[in-house]
């Protein structure tokens, strides 16, 4: 999810919003395997210390396993059919961890919308779903730096037939618009004048896909990624360009990255500082890239960007 969500940092609640909204890109494969997992997760976290800056890196380091809340959606953070947990965010954790000393991670699975309260109920150790990071939610926890940045792109029919290749195109045209339950593109499309009533809500890419090859829409909008991959097989559709969606004026980039509780800034700087080793060193994008992601997805962007400071 992947973000995903994708956070816009002014208004409607989805999840790149200021609450953390339903789930925005949720495939079956993630969905399917929640159940079988679900009792792992059940039993809550030791309780946060008194100790400056927090002692939860010690004592996962004893307890040898972090607990990441994950919300089933690809690519971000998901259970494959194997019941075997990957995605971009679970896979740069158990690299991150086994740094830190940690050697194991395991899945928490819940809903999008549940993450943060998880996290606030210490139900897990941190958020590993690619949450796109934006003032509100920087409110209500930490963030690490992001490890990802996402443009958005659209699908539409083969050949663009419209030349709909950004959301004042989607305006002027009066296209029939798209995009998926929870998605930063609600905002992104209201911002530039379209009716929040007249948006046809799916649940994800992969309806997306459906509803423009069949025509209910003209175009469905989602992240460069997940739409580029949705269309890899499709005879009826592509992707557009990528493209950064207009903000009160100005380009607006996203970025994702992991939730801390806002205590745990011992936790959270550790895991900073593997991270910009990761990104210097290029290992970063080597595994990442089997999600989809590409050079184009790398960024040296903050969360101190991104939380609006």
């Amino acid at each position: 999810m992947a973000p995903p969500h994708r956070t816009p940092p002014w208004g409607i609640s989805h999840q790149r919003t200021r609450t953390a909204g339903p789930t925005r890109r949720s495939l079956l494969a993630g969905v399917a395997a929640l159940g079988a997992l679900g009792a792992a997760g059940c039993s809550r976290v030791a309780t946060a210390s008194d100790v400056k800056g927090g002692d939860l890196l010690d004592r996962l380091k004893a307890q040898g396993v972090a607990r990441l809340g994950i919300a089933g959606e690809i690519p971000f953070g998901y259970i494959d059919k194997n019941g075997e947990l990957t995605g971009e965010a679970p896979e740069l954790a158990k690299v991150i961890f086994k740094r830190l000393g940690v050697d194991r991670v395991q899945p928490v699975p819940t809903e999008f919308g549940s993450l943060i309260p998880g996290l606030a109920s210490q139900q897990f150790d941190v958020v590993a779903a690619g949450m796109y990071i934006n003032p509100d939610r920087c409110q209500q926890v930490i963030f690490s730096d992001p490890d990802y940045q996402m443009l958005d792109a659209f699908i539409v029919r083969k050949g663009n037939p419209m030349g709909l290749h950004n959301y004042e195109d989607v305006v002027k045209k009066k296209a029939k618009f798209a995009t998926g339950t929870g998605y930063a593109e609600i905002a992104y499309a209201v911002e530039h004048g379209y009716k929040e009533d007249d948006i046809l809500i799916v649940p994800d890419q992969v309806a997306g896909l459906n509803a423009v090859e069949s025509g209910r829409v003209d175009v469905f909008a989602g992240t460069a990624l997940t739409t580029r991959e949705v269309v890899k097989k499709s005879h009826k559709a592509e992707v557009t360009e990528a493209f950064a969606p207009i903000v009160d004026g100005e380009p607006h980039v996203d970025g994702g990255g992991f939730a801390f509780r806002p205590d745990e800034t011992n936790l959270r700087d550790a895991f900073n500082v593997e991270l910009q080793k990761l990104k210097k060193s290029g290992e970063l994008l080597r595994i990442l890239k089997p999600f989809g992601f590409t050079e184009n997805e790398m960024t040296d962007l903050t969360a101190k960007e991104l939380c609006g400071g």
